[in-house]
């Protein structure tokens, strides 16, 4: 079965679901690149599959599911052969599900916050309360991180949707290794995994390259 995956390679959510992929063994995929600046999620074929009109996107045969927690959870459930990446025991799980949603209200939050208004408003610089809003996401994450990953002794979910974002962040405010000593191991941990070197690497690049030609650095 052909999966289809409408996505934007410098977005932390889609990232997140090419690394889950990645990491499931599942590779035949067909990759949609979504021009937002040119409202490709606004044209009335894409509406009709997603009203929310959000990438990434993805369809399963007849099934189509949006939002990245939500599918990453879904090919987990659907596909995985164990239960590694999202355990099935109710407290890990829960574990797992806080920093989900960590990344969705807190993390990717600010992330689009901050970013969103030199990409696409040409506004010049970030707005300080935004950069010390994720100054104090960085300190929330140091202390989350009491083993090598994020929810236990194992790579989960959680650290796949969160490295997506915080290496995002890191773009825009670069995480001190005196003040985060935890966060930089755990970044380089996750470097070093595939599924990070395949999938989150390149859209990465671009990501940083779009912050170059907006403002210079």
């Amino acid at each position: 079965m052909v999966f289809i995956l409408y996505k934007k390679d410098t977005s932390p959510p889609c990232r997140s679901v090419q690394m889950v992929l990645h990491e499931l063994g599942i590779y035949d995929v067909e990759l949609i690149e979504v021009n937002l600046p040119e409202r490709d999620h606004l044209k009335e074929e894409f509406l009709r599959m997603n009203p929310q009109h959000t990438v990434p996107t993805l369809i399963d045969g007849d099934f189509i599911i949006w939002d990245s927690h939500a599918i990453v959870t879904y090919l987990v459930n659907r596909y995985a052969k164990n239960d590694t990446l999202y355990p099935k025991e109710p407290k890990q799980r829960a574990i797992v599900d806080q920093r989900l949603h960590f990344d969705t209200g807190v993390l990717f939050a600010i992330l689009r916050a901050t970013a969103e208004p030199v990409l696409y408003n040409n506004e010049k610089s970030f707005k300080q309360e935004n950069l010390e809003k994720m100054e104090a996401a960085y300190e929330f994450v140091e202390k989350f991180l009491t083993s090598d990953w994020l929810a236990g002794d194992q790579v989960t979910l959680a650290d796949i949707c969160c490295v997506s974002t915080i290496s995002s962040m890191n773009v825009i405010v670069p995480i001190d290794k005196k003040k985060y000593p935890k966060i930089i191991s755990w970044l380089q941990r996750c470097s070093e995994q595939e599924f990070y070197k395949k999938a989150n690497e390149p859209g990465l690049k671009k990501f940083i390259e779009m912050f170059k030609n907006k403002i210079g650095n």
